[in-house]
This record gives structure tokens, sequence and C-alpha cells, in this order.
């Protein structure tokens, strides 16, 4: 997959829905300027990382207890809607905390949806994914 453009070359909407510009929202992140300060904004700039093709990110942003050693993302794939639907605990002050999202992206006209509950963890007062709840 090719690299991402970075930051300043891509105007425009936030993938994550935010209502803000990318370069207000995640590209911040993204480009390593600013941290996350909540599970569920971690949350939303990994799934703009998806969306952009930010292998990096996503990879920096995963605990390493269990980050994969290769990660990469289907190109086929195209990130179009991100739903947050509740998430536990995970603010400025909490240690973990739980996002359940649903995702929507398409592949060759075909839509699909990916469901999740996320769990995060803080470390260093930095908000990590840590893996999908059972």
């Amino acid at each position: 997959m090719p690299t991402p453009e970075p930051t300043a070359l891509r105007p425009g909407p936030c993938p994550c829905q935010s209502g803000d510009s990318y370069l207000g929202c995640c590209g911040p992140l993204h480009d390593g300027l600013s941290v996350a300060p909540t599970a569920e904004r971690l949350m939303r700039s990994r799934y703009s990382a998806f969306a952009v093709g930010d292998v990096g990110y996503l990879l920096s942003t995963w605990h390493p207890s269990t980050r994969p050693d290769e990660f990469e993302l289907d190109a086929t794939l195209v990130w179009t809607r991100l739903d947050i639907e509740r998430t536990e605990r995970g603010g400025p002050f909490d240690t973990d905390g739980v996002v359940e999202f649903t995702a929507q992206c398409r592949a060759d006209g075909i839509r699909s949806r990916q469901h999740e509950v996320s769990r995060f963890v803080r470390v260093d007062r930095r908000w990590l994914y840590l893996d999908a709840a059972d």
C-alpha cells in the first residue's frame, strides 16, 4: 500500500466524521503533533488512519502486548462511515476504556460493515488500542 499523503496535502473533512477538517482533527494526531485525550478520540483517529492508509499510525497506537509484527491494509476497502455506539470510561483521567462502534466500508461496489467493542488502555498518558472484547 502506498505511503499516506502528508496531512498538509489532505484538505477537506476528517474521515472520522467529527465535523472538523482533517487538518484540525485527526491530521495532527497522525503527524505525531498531539495525542488523543480520550479512548473515543483515539478510536476516531484510528478509523481515520484506516481511511487514509496510515499503517504507521495504526501500529504506533496499538499496545505492544497485542500489536502484530506486520500489518497490511486491504487497499480495496473504502471506509465510508463511523458510528460510535457507546463508550465506557476512557476519559482523560481513566486508565482503561471501551468504545463500541460500527464502521462501514465499500469494496468493489459491495457495502459491508464492521462492528466491534474495542478495549483501550492508557500508558504514560497515551491511549493505546488493546484488542477487541469478546
